[in-house]
C-alpha cells in the first residue's frame, strides 16, 4: 500500500550513525554497538566515521559496526538471536508499517533481561484509513502512530514486560492542513522501556540500589513512577522485580523479601508492606 512504501522510505531517515557513536562511548571499549539502516548511502556515511571515533575514544579497536537491513527483519541482517543487552530507537518505530514485526524481531535478538528503550509518537485515537494512507502524514510521523493501548497489547502478545513509561510530552499540531485531516486527535512523544522477561515469576520484593552506576550515583530511574534511591529500600511490584532481576542492572541491586522493612516510598505514604511502585 502507499503508506507502507512511504513509511519504508522515511522510517530510518534520522539515523546517520550519531546515536550509535554516542552509545559507543557509553558502553566502553569492551562493549559492542551495531547500527542498522535500510539505505546503503546512510550506512556508507556512518562507516566513514568509525575510525575517527575509535581514535577519539582512545580505543584499541572499533566497537561499532553498521549493517544494511530492515528493522522488521533483523535476523536477515545478520543480528544473532538472544545476543543484545539493549536496543535503542529514536522516533523510528512509528515510521515502520509493521510494528508487530519490529517488536517481534527486537524480542528475538535481545538477551533474557534485555531491554528495548525507545522514543516514539503516540495518539489517543485509532487512525482512520485516510490518515494512514496520507504520505505527508507518514513522513511527519503522525499516520504511523499507535494508540498507546495498542503498544500494551503488542508487548503482551509478543512476551515483553508491560511498557514502562519514562517520559512524555505533547506534540503540538501547528499546521492547519494537518489539523483538518487529523481532527481532534491528540499526539504525544513518549519514551518507553520494554524488557524481555525470564520465564520465572516473581513476587513483589524490596530492592536496594548501591549507587555504583556512573552518572546515577544518587538514584536509578526505572520509569516515571519508580525511582530507586541509593542505599534506601524501595518496595517494587513483581513485574518490575522480574525486569530488574534479569536486567543489566542486576549486579547493582539487592533483592530482599518483604518484611518489616524501612521502605522510603512506603513510609512517605504511611503504609507498610504494600507495593508503592
Amino acid at each position: 500500500g502507499i503508506n507502507a512504501e512511504y513509511g519504508k522510505q522515511w522510517y530510518q531517515r534520522r539515523v546517520r550513525g550519531r546515536d550509535c557513536f554516542a552509545l559507543s562511548k557509553l558502553v566502553g571499549e569492551e562493549g559492542e554497538v551495531v547500527g542498522i539502516d535500510m539505505t546503503k548511502e546512510q550506512i556508507e556515511v556512518a562507516r566513514q566515521y568509525i575510525d575517527y571515533h575509535t581514535t577519539k575514544f582512545n580505543y584499541s579497536a572499533p566497537n561499532t559496526s553498521f549493517v544494511d537491513g530492515f528493522i522488521e527483519d533483523l535476523s536477515s541482517a545478520g543480528l544473532q538471536p538472544s545476543h543484545f543487552d539493549i536496543i535503542v530507537s529514536n522516533c523510528t518505530v512509528n515510521l515502520s508499517p509493521d510494528k508487530r514485526a519490529v517488536l517481534e524481531q527486537a524480542y528475538h535478538v535481545l538477551k533474557e533481561g534485555g531491554e528495548m528503550y525507545f522514543s516514539d509518537i503516540y495518539t489517543d485515537t485509532i487512525q482512520s484509513k485516510d490518515v494512514r494512507s496520507n504520505m505527508v502524514l507518514w513522513g511527519e510521523g503522525f499516520a504511523g502512530s499507535l494508540h498507546w493501548k495498542q503498544l500494551h497489547q503488542l508487548a503482551a502478545q509478543i512476551g515483553f514486560s508491560k511498557p514502562y513509561l519514562v517520559s512524555t510530552k505533547p506534540v503540538k499540531m501547528d499546521r492547519p492542513e494537518f489539523k483538518e485531516l487529523l481532527g481532534d486527535a491528540k499526539y504525544c512523544a513518549a519514551t518507553y522501556r520494554l524488557f524481555k522477561l525470564p520465564a520465572r515469576k516473581y513476587a513483589g520484593t524490596c530492592v536496594l540500589y548501591d549507587g555504583s552506576l556512573p552518572g546515577h550515583e544518587d538514584s536509578l530511574v526505572l520509569d516515571h513512577k519508580t525511582t530507586l534511591e541509593t542505599d534506601k529500600m524501595t518496595c517494587v511490584s513483581g513485574d518490575k522485580v522480574a525486569a530488574l532481576a534479569a536486567s543489566r542492572f542486576k549486579d547493582t541491586l539487592t533483592f530482599k523479601e518483604l518484611k518489616e522493612v524501612d521502605c522510603v516510598a512506603c513510609r512517605s505514604r504511611r503504609i507498610r508492606l504494600k507495593f508503592c511502585v
